[in-house]
């Protein structure tokens, strides 16, 4: 016996019911597809704004993950305030001088206490070493009691201080390393990890690596190349493990974390920005500051100022140090490069671009997964055989043929109730399909006996005898379905009006339905598209999906549709012939010496000339049925004229209806069966 393992799983919300295969994706694809007529922007749209289906769970798209940057930059808007780094500072600086005052208190009490082991001074030494350490005292406390409110102020004065806690002195180097390390930030991200403690070899070291950056920037400001690769040898451990390869992502990553500090404080109010300036400046050494600002205005000339430098609108109330600030402007950054990123792709269809690693770290694992599906849906369009190529996506004939059975669905969603079927023909001959019933022998009719029933007339007539003797009286034969062959011309107007009240997306549709319909139903069929506007053109199947319409030239002449109509059902004289038109309005443009000539509104002369059109089309047989998508007066009383003329038959119809119209006609004259 064969058992089977299930395992189950709590729902999370996560959890996939269905998968896309390709036949989904193509039918997402078909609508945008046929109004646009281009499958790469059908794609890009489809990219753009997911996959939507009732029957399986849908996918994110472009857009998606764009609104879910948003979020998450909002999120983090609101949850800080960067003023709030002032109030760091100073919660900072409190602590050092409170604890410096400590200990200016504890050697107070103990001098006030005699608490001195001076076995070998003698009295006076004795009085004139506490009155020294009182005065020292005294002034240390008057000196940290006259220290300015501002942090910047404070910060310059103890630089000067001569600490008597060891705490405190060693909190306020950690403090300068600190402000000192965001300065070095902005040169290498990697550089402030090395300021802790720093040495004066190091600072140094610093100082001739920045006038290194700036030789190189005059020198390319002079149109001179710089010595990249002797700054490299004799400074890249310092950026150290991502060291940039040319001068050029030097540069672009200079800019980018100067643009970090610049977006910091431009999102500070002016008095807090003020006040985290004059911070970082008290900290860093006078000639490190100058050569630092002569580097920012070089880079300034050279390299214009990254567009992630922005004014971000903290919202928040939570606290953040400043090294805490620079991480989520680094983030803040990231989502804005990630959010340009999606654009561009949404814009172009190319998912290249998006770092989908950055992508993971800042939106997680669900944003991957949805990314990396949009990445298969292409592939998998591929696979199925219904797109080709690489740079240029290109719909293959199997696509087509997907896009025309999605068209047809929909054409007879509402046509159920109708039978598929044809109308009734007098005609008798071979080449029918054979029917369930029998008849008896008439001559002229095709010899395809029923045998059963033809001994079974013998016997019944002669007898059992052996062998049977067979008349002609007793042949009993099959009845047969006659199917006429038909050849149809859809003329189809691509003037500008079908697409300003949208009725040529649906047209289109139509057409490819009708296509699809006659594979399908009547391969024995012919069918021939003819586009008309200012002029009338031959539309082969293949084009048919990326025609559209035309938006340069004004007129519908439809006289030239008719003449390229009625050559082309010239080849089918022995099928029934008949030219379904789909139109708006009635028309403006007729041929002139080969010329178009147009005129709004229509004139005599054009509605005379397209009358003729169809009084040859009468002549010869060929039946025009027209589908109006408006019902104005003009449009109206020229297809009376036409129908009357032709005997052909008229419907009124809105985009919406206008498959319903089509297809039940076209079908209910399509095939007669033998009445013998």
């Amino acid at each position: 016996m064969l058992y089977r393992n299930y395992r189950y799983a709590k729902w999370d919300g996560t959890q996939r019911i269905f998968e896309f295969d390709a036949s989904t994706l193509m039918d997402s694809l078909s609508e945008d597809f046929l109004k646009r007529g281009d499958i790469s922007s059908a794609l890009r749209d489809m990219l753009r704004n997911g996959v939507k289906s009732l029957e399986q769970d849908g996918s994110s798209g472009l857009r998606d993950l764009m609104e879910q940057v948003k979020n998450r930059r909002r999120q983090e808007l609101q949850k800080h305030n960067l003023d709030s780094i002032i109030d760091d500072l100073s919660q900072k600086l409190d602590h050092i001088i409170e604890t410096e005052r400590g200990t200016i208190h504890d050697r107070s009490v103990a001098a006030d206490s005699d608490d001195f082991n001076l076995d070998n001074f003698t009295s006076d030494e004795i009085s004139a070493l506490q009155d020294m350490q009182a005065s020292r005292l005294k002034q240390n406390l008057h000196f940290l009691d006259n220290l300015p409110v501002s942090p910047s102020g404070r910060i310059q004065m103890l630089m000067d201080y001569d600490f008597l806690d060891q705490q405190a002195r060693q909190e306020f180097q950690e403090l300068l390393d600190q402000l000192k390390s965001q300065m070095a930030n902005n040169i290498s991200s990697e550089l402030k990890d090395q300021m802790q403690g720093v040495s004066p070899e190091q600072i140094q070291q610093m100082k001739d690596m920045v006038r290194a950056i700036v030789e190189m920037l005059r020198d390319k400001s002079d149109g001179v190349a710089p010595d990249f690769e002797g700054f490299m040898d004799k400074f890249g451990d310092m950026f150290a493990p991502d060291k940039p390869r040319t001068f050029e992502e030097l540069l672009e990553m200079l800019s980018q974390q100067f643009s970090q500090m610049q977006s910091m404080l431009d999102s500070m109010s002016p008095d807090a920005r003020r006040e985290l300036e004059d911070s970082l400046n008290s900290a860093l050494d006078p000639e490190l500051q100058g050569m630092m600002a002569q580097m920012a205005e070089l880079m300034g000339q050279i390299l214009p100022m990254s567009d992630l430098s922005r004014q971000y609108p903290f919202l928040g109330d939570d606290t953040l140090s400043m090294s805490k600030a620079r991480e989520i402007m680094e983030q803040l950054q990231d989502l804005d490069k990630l959010e340009q990123a999606l654009r561009e792709a949404a814009r172009t269809g190319d998912l290249s671009d998006v770092d989908i690693d950055a992508l993971e770290s800042l939106l997680g694992d669900d944003a991957r997964a949805a990314f990396e599906e949009m990445e298969r849906m292409v592939q998998m369009l591929k696979d199925a055989g219904y797109l080709d190529g690489d740079e240029k996506l290109q719909l293959t004939a199997r696509g087509m043929r997907k896009i025309g059975q999605k068209a047809l669905k929909e054409v007879f969603v509402n046509l159920k109730k109708d039978r598929l079927g044809g109308h009734d023909t007098d005609i008798r001959g071979a080449g029918g399909d054979i029917l369930g019933d029998t008849k008896p022998y008439e001559f002229g009719d095709p010899l395809q006996l029923d045998m059963q029933a033809t001994l079974k007339n013998g016997i019944l007539r002669s007898g059992t005898d052996i062998p049977v003797r067979i008349s002609p009286e007793d042949f009993e034969i099959y009845r047969e379905e006659h199917s006429t062959r038909a050849a149809t011309v859809v003329l189809l107007d691509q003037s500008r009006s079908m697409e300003l009240y949208n009725n040529f997306q649906a047209a289109k549709k139509v057409t490819l339905a009708l296509l699809e319909l006659i594979k399908m139903q009547y391969p024995r069929d012919s069918i021939d598209i003819v586009g008309f506007s200012l002029y009338a053109h031959e539309i082969s199947e293949k084009d048919l999906a990326t025609t559209s319409w035309n938006m340069w030239d004004s007129g519908t002449n439809l006289q030239h549709g008719l003449m390229l109509a009625r050559k082309l059902l010239s080849k089918h004289r022995g099928s029934t012939r008949q030219i379904l038109l789909i139109t708006d309005g009635e028309p403006t443009a007729h041929l002139e010496n080969g010329q178009a000539y147009f005129n709004y509104p229509p004139s005599y002369r054009t509605e005379l000339e397209t009358l003729k059109q169809v009084r040859q089309c009468t002549q010869e047989g060929i039946i025009i049925n027209t589908f109006m998508l408006e019902n104005n007066y003009q449009l109206v009383n020229f297809v009376d004229n036409l129908t009357r003329i032709n005997r052909g038959r008229a419907f009124y119809s809105s985009s919406d209806s206008l498959g319903q119209y089509v297809l039940v006609d076209y079908i209910s004259s399509r095939r007669k069966r033998i009445a013998a």
